[in-house]
């Protein structure tokens, strides 16, 4: 068995530790005998996003947004749209979570237009919204998930787009309405650098089940967390 998964940009959406997501990912399929391809897919590269059972999207500045976003618009918008309809598996990062989007004003009023598969949309602020963060998530048993956000855009959820969790420290979307990323299909997003899944073990497995499900209809075996568990527990005392 293996799974292939796509780095989309990893040249210029890569902040904060955000890679540590593939090598976790990667990681705890290896320790269960399942195979694990990462392909980087870089500005200019053609991207077929069905080949693939898994797509990462790390986090990126403004700056870096604007920059992929005239190679991100017609084809590669086309296959990523086809991509979350056909369930294939997503994660995105911050402002890799932004770009699913359908638009970003920024703090000046400027509007950047993004590729729209997620119906939510991100508005910029002065204030900078920093520091480690929890939230409860409904899709793994309500357990707690720790990360470290720092962003200053505030993002706002359409009726079509759960949250993919409730914030219990920190602001998560938006500061304002107790909610921490998004979840649509087998798209999950989230604000969590820092990176989010090595320490947050059980929402590792439970994105990881929704690609295995859709190619091989397995479950995942179980793996010893002790070393993971110890990580979380120590954010979550932190943050108590």
């Amino acid at each position: 068995m293996k799974l292939t998964i796509a780095h989309l940009y990893p040249e210029l959406l890569n902040l904060y530790g955000d890679g540590g997501n593939l090598i976790a990912m990667k990681n705890r399929l290896n320790w269960r005998n399942i195979e694990c391809d990462i392909v980087k897919v870089p500005l200019g590269q053609p991207f077929i996003a069905n080949q693939y059972d898994i797509v990462f999207i790390g986090g990126g500045q403004d700056f870096e947004q604007e920059v992929i976003l005239s190679d991100l618009k017609g084809d590669k918008t086309k296959q990523i749209i086809d991509a979350i309809n056909s369930n294939v598996t997503f994660l995105g990062i911050c402002g890799g979570y932004q770009l699913l989007g359908n638009y970003y004003k920024t703090k000046d009023g400027q509007t950047y237009d993004f590729i729209g598969a997620l119906d939510l949309y991100t508005i910029g602020q002065e204030k900078r919204m920093i520091g480690d963060f929890m939230f409860s998530c409904p899709y793994i048993d309500n357990q707690l998930v720790v990360g470290f956000e720092n962003h200053s855009g505030k993002t706002y959820l359409g009726k079509s787009v759960k949250p993919l969790g409730i914030i219990k420290k920190g602001y998560g979307n938006n500061g304002e309405d107790k909610t921490e990323g998004a979840r649509f299909k087998n798209v999950f997003c989230s604000y969590s650098h820092g990176s989010l899944l090595p320490k947050n073990p059980a929402l590792c497995d439970y994105i990881l089940q929704t690609a295995l499900q859709k190619k091989y209809n397995i479950n995942l075996e179980e793996l010893d967390n002790t070393l993971e568990n110890k990580a979380h527990e120590f954010i979550v005392n932190r943050l108590k």
